[in-house]
């Protein structure tokens, strides 16, 4: 039996799925779903907590059967069928030896003797390729898929390595050729048990999200319950897996009335785009959200960014997308909920719509979101005032669909502390070099040094010069101070503790005397501006979340909104803050939180904070509630006397009235903080949406591109 590589990529391309699962059984649902192309379905519908303390005995049910149908495919040479086989059992492996058995509340006996049972099964069918095949032929190929599916993760970026390739070259150590499915689980398992993120999932220090569109599943099982996307990772997607652009142009063909008048249906098409690729996304978190109540396993969907300050067209758009979801769900749910109680609510999304802080639209889309039951997550949001607006807004919506009885769901503040790090150094530079410039006798050729020295492209001394923003767009520089602030780009100064820029700037005696007071100044700049992000989120959480402030808003809730308690609570503790767009590892441990607070995770940088975890550099026990820890108070300190820190971490005037309404006390809070009327012109703000925009329009473009071709094909 030949097994090609274009069969084994079949594994997981599905077959049609009849309405209702005609199976008497999970076990046999498991198998019957599997033959579709759903191992990973048939995998899940196990994993419900009214058969948790049987588990190993329907693990068992499923061995046997899958056997069975392993011999009969190797004797009739049915590769697919036999590949499918397998890969369901190692689904069923894989589940087991993750954290899903902990939400799916299975004891850990059975949980031992299930994944014993299923790694038994996977030997025995490797003995049974050997001794018919002479090598575990199919057992390798199933190997090969999964590996080359966790490699995939950030693969069109050659510059950054994900957690998850990292994961399948340390897996790759431990295979044994002779048994390499069931060696391939065994070391997935003590990879997972072994990961930080793992580990702070089990010790309840957080919740974790991922900030890409792949990889899911794999990241589920280390404890990851929500996925965050945006425009910039949705073509990040297409581009790592090209294999969706085959699923677009399968679900265009049977869609005419989208390749009708094509030029008019660029944002339709983005839209479908963007659902195809979230889909999986919430197929995997699908039985995080039934196991934990919809208190997570959310996907984040980022809406239009050209209509993000019409709450009229945010709105439509988002009832659009959810009504989308609602039918593949309901149809889906058959399947992973056969065999829970006729009562579970089948078909509800459990998706997010990401609503950016853009402008104060924003308030009213989240209020009138959150009031339908349709969860939002800010986004485009790095200032204390932003964030606290919003959440005020989701409290609101939350009460208004809380009295009616609508199940609330997990909903997001997002906290882009690695932007508003971004942001601010690029001022702190831009501030330094204009000062220097005025005290140089020749301020146009010492900045075109400056700027040969960082990288920066241009024409020639007073000319045009032409280079990246690093924040998804180009720029333009003509004028000195317009080069100035080209210079200061994050795409060229990464670090305000650079080489070029110490000399610079000690060339005219700014921020020091000497070259070492140069870097001495430079330092301890940047020592606090990378904490500036984390700082922000802190104040958020404290603000809504630490225990004496809780316990003051969820009186007001109460009183406010005609609450009962335990409703009070559900609106409350169902909200989290979501750090995000982080730089180091300290991104990560500085905000820890076991409660109201889900970090969301770039692929690279995971693999930062497990090797920082790793490598023995930080102690998970250090970090408990690491949210209420004030990580540098001199650095605090030194940003709150700089006016641009103080519009993300003040509060203004009208929020310091509302939260003593509240019965905070504000006293320290500043009022200086960016007002609703400024968010369209706050720099992070400006600088992240024509980034968004920019990418939005660009993978736009590349949808029309992809129907045309489709029209063209149809037509000939």
């Amino acid at each position: 039996m030949r097994v090609e590589e274009s069969t084994a990529k079949m594994i997981f391309q599905r077959e049609h799925l009849p309405e209702a699962p005609p199976v008497s059984d999970h076990s046999s649902l498991a198998v019957f779903a599997a033959l579709r192309g759903y191992p990973d379905l048939g995998a899940d519908n196990l994993l419900n907590p009214l058969t948790s303390t049987r588990y190993s005995e329907i693990v068992g049910q499923l061995t046997r059967k899958a056997h069975l149908t392993v011999l009969q495919a190797l004797s009739s040479e049915e590769a697919l069928k036999a590949l499918r086989t397998y890969a369901l059992v190692a689904e069923v492996a894989l589940n087991t030896a993750g954290l899903e058995m902990l939400w799916a509340r299975v004891p850990e006996v059975e949980r031992q003797k299930a994944f014993g049972f299923a790694v038994e099964e996977l030997r025995s069918l490797e003995h049974e390729e050997r001794s018919r095949l002479g090598a575990p032929l199919l057992s390798k190929a199933v190997v090969d898929y999964y590996l080359g599916d966790m490699r995939k993760v950030m693969s069109s970026n050659p510059k950054a390595k994900s957690m998850l390739a990292w994961m399948a070259d340390e897996a790759t150590k431990l295979i044994d050729g002779e048994h390499p499915l069931s060696s391939f689980v065994t070391a997935m398992r003590k990879l997972f048990e072994s990961n930080a993120y793992y580990r702070m999932t089990l010790q309840g220090l957080c919740r974790f999200g991922n900030d890409y569109a792949l990889g899911l599943r794999w990241l589920r099982r280390l404890g990851f319950v929500q996925v965050s996307t945006n425009p910039v990772l949705a073509a990040e997607a297409y581009r790592d897996d090209p294999s969706l652009w085959d699923r677009f142009r399968e679900y265009l063909k049977s869609r005419r009335d989208l390749l009708a008048d094509l030029e008019g249906k660029g944002d339709e098409l983005a839209m479908a785009a963007t659902l195809l690729a979230l889909i999986p996304n919430m197929e995997v978190f699908r039985p995080v959200a039934f196991l934990l109540d919809f208190k997570d396993g959310m996907v984040s969907y980022q809406l239009n960014p050209n209509v993000a300050d019409s709450v009229e067209g945010s709105v439509k758009d988002a009832l659009r997308i959810y009504a989308m979801a609602e039918e593949y769900f309901t149809r889906y749910d058959a399947y992973l909920l056969w065999g829970w109680p006729s009562y579970m609510e089948r078909g509800r999304p459990n998706i997010v719509f990401k609503v950016a802080g853009s402008s104060g639209a924003s308030i009213e889309i989240t209020r009138v979101l959150e009031s339908l039951g349709i969860g939002t997550n800010n986004t485009v949001t790095f200032s204390v005032s932003q964030e606290v607006s919003l959440i005020l807004a989701k409290i609101e919506g939350r009460a208004s669909a809380a009295r009616r009885g609508v199940r609330l769901t997990k909903v997001y503040e997002t906290n882009m502390g690695g932007r508003l790090e971004a942001h601010l150094r690029e001022v702190k530079a831009c501030e330094l070099i204009k000062t220097a410039l005025k005290l140089y006798d020749d301020p146009e050729e010492a900045l075109s040094q400056l700027a040969q020295r960082l990288g920066v492209p241009e024409t020639k001394p007073g000319g045009v010069w032409r280079g990246q923003s690093g924040w998804g767009y180009g720029l333009e520089a003509r004028t000195l101070e317009e080069k100035a602030e080209l210079v200061s780009s994050q795409a060229y100064i990464r670090s305000l503790v650079n080489d070029a820029l110490i000399d610079f700037l000690a060339g005219a005696g700014v921020c020091g005397a000497t070259r070492e007071e140069v870097r001495a100044c430079l330092e301890a700049w940047e020592r606090a501006i990378s904490l500036s992000g984390t700082f922000v989120a802190q104040r958020v959480w404290g603000i809504f979340f630490s225990e004496g402030n809780r316990r003051l808003w969820l009186s007001y809730i109460v009183r406010k909104y005609g609450l009962a308690p335990e409703q009070a609570e559900e609106v409350l503790d169902g909200i989290d803050v979501l750090p995000a767009s982080k730089r180091k590892p300290a991104d990560t441990y500085c905000t820890l939180a076991a409660r109201n607070m889900t970090n969301t995770e770039f692929p690279n940088h995971q693999l930062n904070v497990h090797l920082e975890y790793l490598h023995g550099r930080v102690r998970l026990e250090d970090y408990m509630m690491a949210v209420a820890v004030n990580w540098g108070p001199s650095e605090l300190d030194l940003l709150l006397k700089w006016a641009e820190f103080r519009k993300a971490y003040d509060l203004t005037p009208e929020l310091k009235r509302a939260l003593k309404e509240a019965g905070l006390d504000v006293d320290g809070y500043g009022e200086s903080g960016v007002r609703v009327e400024e968010w369209a012109s706050f720099g992070p703000r400006v600088k992240t949406m024509r980034g968004f925009t920019e990418a939005y329009n660009r993978f736009r473009e590349e949808c029309l591109k992809v129907a045309r071709g489709v029209v063209i094909h149809a037509d000939s």
